[in-house]
C-alpha cells in the first residue's frame, strides 16, 4: 500500500485548510495517482504542542507507476504550486503531503525515508491510516496500525472534523 498523509492548518489560495486538503486530493489525481480509498479529515493539536492553529489531516492510499523517489518530487512539486513555503521545522503550512509507505519498502536515504520514521508517534497520521481498508503492518516494527494507535502519546489532541 502506499499511503500519503496530508496536511494543512493556513488558508491556501484554495481556501480554508479542509479546502485545501480537499484540492491537494484533486491535484493528485490530475497528475496521475489513482486513490484506492481516502479517509475523513480530522481535527488536530499541533505536534509538538504549540499555539498554532490545529491541523485538518487526512489520508489516501494510491496507485502509481511513480517510484518512491519520483512520488517523493510530485509531492513536493504539489506543495509548491499550492504555496508551501520551508521555513522552520515544525512552522504553520498551507500544506503537506508526507509520503507514509510505499508497497512495505524500506528506504533510508537522506531525501526519503520511509515508511515514515515519526509515523508511529503520530495520532494525526494513524487515525486517518486505520480507515483507508488495509491491514498494514509496518515493515520494520510488524505492528498493526492498531497496535500503534494504542501506544501514541496520550497527550495528542485528535477530533473528526
Amino acid at each position: 500500500m502506499i499511503v500519503i498523509a496530508l496536511g494543512a492548518n493556513l488558508p491556501s489560495k484554495y481556501g480554508n485548510p479542509a479546502q485545501t486538503l480537499e484540492k491537494a486530493v484533486d491535484s493528485l489525481e490530475e497528475n496521475g495517482l489513482k486513490i484506492i480509498a481516502k479517509s475523513r479529515t480530522y481535527l488536530t493539536a499541533p505536534v509538538p504542542i504549540s499555539d498554532q492553529p490545529w491541523y485538518h489531516n487526512s489520508a489516501v492510499s494510491v496507485k502509481t507507476e511513480l517510484d518512491a523517489f519520483q512520488l517523493l518530487g510530485l509531492l513536493q512539486k504539489i506543495e509548491n504550486e499550492f504555496g508551501r513555503i520551508r521555513t522552520i521545522r515544525n512552522a504553520p503550512r498551507v500544506l503537506d503531503l508526507d509520503l507514509i509507505s510505499y508497497n512495505n519498502q524500506i528506504i533510508d536515504k537522506p531525501e526519503l525515508i520511509v515508511p515514515h520514521p515519526r509515523m508511529h508517534e503520530r495520532a494525526f497520521v494513524l487515525y486517518p491510516m486505520s480507515e483507508l481498508g488495509d491491514d498494514w503492518e509496518h515493515p520494520l516494527t510488524y505492528k498493526t496500525i492498531d497496535m500503534m494507535i494504542n501506544e501514541i502519546p496520550k497527550n495528542q489532541e485528535i477530533k473528526i472534523a
